[in-house]
């Protein structure tokens, strides 16, 4: 082999040896993984579409797919022992009922200590007991999370930053989670934001198994709705203006807060989440609870839920008199159904199975017995729907990769 040959060989080997290197390293920083749903969703009745709050199309004796089935991918970085970064994109039914992939995570991380965390970006809105895999079916028992509950803030992630402290306290560990931010999203063709976010956290560990946890989150609300900026305006050019003081969505206080407890330990599980939502505007102030029983038996885990969300205070004091009528409309009228058009009491009792079928795929069948007020949380599509009782009937595959 003469010279010419031996350097070319020579920085060949070199090049693959290089290139293996960097792929080796490539390989020790990145991580793909990935989960999904595929569901469908039927009911016993027209007249109302079944739908989880925010979207904008829903099932009723037409089964849907739409309702629950997403994608996600979750591309994660671990640069050393302090920094890292995740970025999770996620195509999902949003308010404006499409597909669209959208970021829902990227953020990046300095581990500052063993227990001491801070997290800068856009990251999952810690509102619920199981906030960070909400849209991870696998990672859940239920089918999907109780809307009853989950439906009084219909948004998943904030923009801002975390920091989280862990410790051992009693022999037991403890989290406490502080957070700032904003969040912004469509619920139901709708822009709602949320600014000057705060938050807290505790997590505690009361023995094996069994888990506390506290919430509180607060800021100010706004929802973008021209046709509510329009009959606020309307409203204040009369002499029923704090009637639209009242309905006014612009930069009014909220505030949600949790108590929930999670135990799972052997073959038993039982989840309880109780919840309020308050507001200074005419989104009413809810309360929601759930309960959660379950039993693991071989590969199948039945279970079953008794929840309900119901109307605290719709916060809105109409005192216009029937007869008033301003540029041709019925104003007690119009503001009763403005503010009944965000009361969503209902009664819920679900029964459900899951079976691990394959080591990252489970397969799961849900019954929901509704009984809404009114509309409930339901999209109405017939005025004569109100209370009536309806069958919900929901078949699942959740996997992860």
């Amino acid at each position: 082999m003469n010279g010419k040959r031996k350097a070319v060989v020579l920085a060949t080997l070199v090049f693959c040896s290089l290139a293996a290197q960097a792929q080796q390293k490539a390989d020790q920083i990145f991580s793909l993984s990935g989960f999904g749903t595929l569901g469908v969703v039927g009911t016993d009745g027209d007249g109302a579409q079944y739908l989880i709050p925010g979207q904008v199309r829903g099932a009723d004796k037409s089964w849907s797919g739409e309702v629950d089935s997403k994608l996600g991918v979750q591309l994660g970085a671990k640069f050393n022992s302090m920094f890292s970064a995740t970025v999770q994109v996620l195509s999902k039914q949003d308010g404006e009922g499409r597909f669209t992939p959208g970021v829902e995570w990227a953020f990046a991380k300095m581990q500052a200590t063993p227990g001491l965390a801070l997290r800068l970006g856009r990251m999952g809105a810690p509102l619920f007991a199981v906030s960070d895999v909400r849209d991870v079916g696998y990672a859940n028992t239920w089918l999907r999370p109780p809307i009853d509950v989950y439906g009084q803030v219909p948004i998943s992630h904030f923009d801002g930053g975390d920091l989280t402290w862990q410790t051992s306290l009693g022999g037991r560990t403890l989290t406490l989670q502080g957070l700032a931010g904003h969040s912004s999203s469509k619920v139901g063709r709708v822009k709602v934001d949320i600014d000057s976010m705060l938050g807290i956290n505790a997590t505690y560990e009361l023995m094996d198994g069994l888990t506390l946890r506290l919430g509180h989150v607060t800021g100010k609300l706004s929802v973008r709705s021209a046709s509510l900026d329009q009959l606020v305006g309307l409203l204040r050019q009369t002499p029923f203006a704090g009637v639209g003081d009242q309905l006014d969505a612009h930069d009014k206080r909220a505030s949600f807060s949790g108590l929930g407890l999670n135990y799972d330990q052997g073959d038993w599980i039982a989840i309880a989440e109780y919840t309020k939502r308050k507001t200074q505007s005419f989104i009413p102030d809810t309360t929601g609870w759930y309960v959660t029983l379950g039993y693991r038996v071989g590969q199948f885990t039945p279970y079953a839920t008794l929840s309900q969300q119901k109307t605290d205070n719709s916060n809105v004091d109409n005192t216009i008199p029937p007869s008033v009528v301003v540029a041709s409309l019925p104003l007690a009228a119009v503001v009763d159904a403005t503010t009944a058009a965000q009361s969503t009491p209902q009664k819920t009792a679900a029964l459900g199975v899951r079976w691990d079928a394959w080591r990252n795929v489970a397969v799961k069948a849900q019954w929901d017995s509704i009984k809404p007020t009114g509309g409930g949380q339901f999209h109405v599509t017939d005025a004569a729907f109100d209370d009536k009782r309806v069958n919900v009937y929901s078949l699942a595959v959740d996997f992860v990769f």
